[in-house]
């Protein structure tokens, strides 16, 4: 086990929350040698990107204390403070400011305890009078030309709805800086397999990362990454949809 991923056990087994290393020293000996060294070693996934995910995957599980354990972890491995909290900013679009909300205070905690200032530097690149065109630019580039005018598409009672993804989801969100595109999709398809009952989306999201070069085995990787942090049922789930979208 690294160095590294001793902290993460310990951080997370033995908080004043928690305590598993003296209540559960049993679970909590398997459980870190399978997540913090048999998982790692299983690919070659950089370590940015796989923290990145499991953080991504840990606000979809809205799994909290979990990820104020890992955040610190994320950061001593090269996950900036502006892309962790670029990932958090993101999971808004897809879970909502309620299930959203408890982690980007948990991040704030965990910024402030390690002694970088707040507000973090701004990385918003649109304005009102641009955000849907610039948001459906966005569209067009990841899932390909038939998204041109989306915005403008669908049955005329849920037309406004179509308007918002384009201007709100990726016209607030994507078109941020922070992340690129490839990040972005990659958060997004794991935000979807951790929170489960989302498969046509997920579907959809893994044939935007495939498009934009986030190949099947990359993903396959990412999804291995998070299994122990979102569990085998929507793991395997994530891997069917995958294959889905393959497929298509």
């Amino acid at each position: 086990m690294t160095s590294t991923a001793k902290k993460n056990w310990k951080r997370m087994f033995s908080g004043p929350a928690s305590g598993l290393l003296e209540t559960d020293p049993e679970f909590a000996q398997f459980f870190a040698d399978f997540a913090f060294d048999e998982v790692p070693l299983q690919d070659d996934l950089d370590d940015r990107s796989r923290m990145m995910a499991i953080l991504a995957a840990l606000i979809g599980s809205q799994s909290t204390e979990t990820f104020e354990a890992m955040l610190p972890a994320a950061l001593s491995l090269g996950v900036t403070p502006v892309e962790a909290r670029e990932i958090v900013y993101q999971a808004a679009a897809y879970l909502g400011i309620g299930r959203t909300l408890p982690f980007l205070q948990a991040a704030n905690r965990v910024f402030t305890a390690q002694g970088i200032s707040l507000p973090l530097p701004a990385q918003s690149t649109t304005s009102p009078d641009i955000r849907l065109e610039q948001g459906e630019q966005v569209q067009v580039d990841i899932f390909g030309e038939q998204m041109r005018e989306f915005s403008k598409s669908g049955p005329e009672e849920s037309r406004h709805i179509n308007r918002w993804l384009s201007s709100n989801c990726f016209g607030d969100y994507y078109t941020r800086t922070g992340l690129d595109n490839r990040q972005r999709e990659m958060i997004t398809f794991c935000l979807l397999a951790a929170q489960g009952g989302c498969e046509p989306q997920l579907i959809s999201h893994a044939a935007a990362n495939i498009r934009i070069g986030n190949r099947r085995p990359f993903l396959v990787k990412v999804i291995s990454q998070c299994l122990p942090y979102i569990g085998y049922p929507r793991s395997l789930n994530a891997l069917q949809c995958l294959r889905k979208a393959v497929e298509q």
